[in-house]
């Protein structure tokens, strides 16, 4: 039985949602979302009507012409959480949790194939229902992809919908071969980055036809096991499904978390940067009751100044303490980072993730001293998670150049 899948965006969500909370049209309002107190951010989302002036939704404040007239909506993560749980809610409606996917904040891909029959309707009119619904509820216009697999209902939603005026876009094999076969750019496709795309350009590969008829031996000898999804959605083909998605098991699991600091900083404060960031990891750690014995360090300096520093090791211990943890991500942060170069981004990464079962330390190590860190640990996270995470700070977290208290306050990195 062929499948049928719908791909549901929630058009201009974060602008959308802002509109919506000021009783204006985003199809007629030039509006984005950014933090109007830094000149240098970036546009987290724009309505529809900006977009039309040639104003992107992830470009930067100062780039959008003078002569445009717009509103600047600082973001709320929260309020956009909570919409996005209102229209999941509406979806539950009509279909089953087992056959919904949440693919992001704004996205989310269905299996519709049972519920042809039960609404007795076609994939267009299930759709359109659930569109109708979404924004007689919450005001929100929603969009669809329709396809025979994920594949296709995600292409469909992200080429063809946006072209429709009922903002949906339906696509199989067979029309996916007649209309996309040579669409250009490769980019606009679902899966293919700009990365991919040079490199297909220099084996003179421009479309996806050129890819679906050149010699698939040749592509694993370039890409790899890679080649294997490059080849299949050239052909519009895609085999996995919701259930496989949702059973899905990374074999290596990683803890990491990130930073795009405001302004340059030196070695010395970006040091502190990535105190905090360890902090904030070993309490992730804490909770989820699991260990590393290996860590990865990204450092983005100033734009030009040098390339990123990227350096990763593994660790004698496996462990999920902070004492440990720290000193092992100075040493490595002693020994890789450039010292008189301005610092803008930090990431860290906790690999190798295990239970805290597999806990193992050297010889040297003091157990007294690792069950009473633990007690402590324990019990930041317990009063963090009851009381909110400003309810405990370090002496380092009210320095000058300190962004934990800040960041204990935002959602994915922008204003709650």
């Amino acid at each position: 039985m062929e499948r049928i899948y719908l791909c549901i965006d929630l058009k201009s969500f974060y602008a959308s949602v802002e509109c919506v909370e000021r009783g204006l049209d985003p199809f007629s309002i030039n509006l984005v979302v950014a933090d109007p107190t830094r000149h240098g951010a970036i546009t987290l989302a724009a309505t529809p009507a900006i977009k039309k002036l040639g104003v992107p939704s992830r470009g930067r404040i100062y780039e959008i012409d003078s002569s445009i007239d717009y509103i600047i909506a600082p973001p709320r993560m929260a309020l956009y959480m909570q919409y996005a749980a209102k229209i999941y809610g509406i979806l539950l409606k009509f279909i089953s949790s087992e056959d919904i996917y949440v693919y992001s904040i704004d996205e989310s891909f269905l299996d519709i194939t049972s519920y042809l029959k039960l609404y007795q309707k076609s994939p267009k009119e299930i759709a359109k229902m659930m569109i109708d619904q979404i924004v007689e509820e919450t005001g929100i216009t929603a969009t669809a992809g329709i396809g025979t697999n994920l594949f296709l209902a995600k292409v469909a939603l992200d080429i063809c919908a946006k072209h429709a005026s009922d903002f949906m876009g339906y696509l199989d094999e067979d029309i996916f071969r007649q209309t996309l076969w040579h669409h250009k750019p490769l980019t606009d496709i679902w899966m293919i980055g700009p990365g991919t795309t040079k490199y297909l350009a220099r084996l003179g590969l421009y479309d996806l036809y050129d890819v679906a008829h050149y010699p698939e031996g040749l592509l694993y000898k370039e890409f790899g096991v890679n080649a294997a999804t490059l080849i299949d959605h050239a052909w519009g083909k895609e085999e996995t499904t919701i259930p496989d998605i949702k059973a899905y098991q990374p074999k290596q699991n990683s803890i990491s978390n990130s930073q795009i600091l405001f302004d340059d900083y030196t070695y010395e404060d970006a040091f502190l940067i990535m105190e905090e960031m360890v902090e904030t990891n070993v309490l992730v750690l804490t909770e989820k009751k699991v260990v590393t014995n290996q860590i990865a360090l990204f450092v983005g300096y100033s734009k030009d100044c040098a390339k990123p520093t990227r350096a990763s090791t593994k660790i004698t211990n496996t462990t999920n303490l902070y004492s440990i943890l720290l000193k092992e991500f100075s040493l490595l942060y002693q020994r890789s980072v450039r010292k008189n170069v301005p610092i803008r981004q930090i990431a860290i990464s906790f690999l190798h993730i295990q239970p805290q079962e597999k806990e193992m330390y050297d010889l040297f190590t003091s157990f007294q001293r690792v069950e009473k860190e633990k007690r402590i640990q324990n019990t930041l996270v317990q009063i963090k998670n009851k009381y909110g995470k400003n309810a405990i700070l370090k002496g380092m977290n009210v320095c000058d150049k300190s962004m934990a208290k800040v960041r204990n306050t935002l959602i994915g990195g922008h204003n709650a």
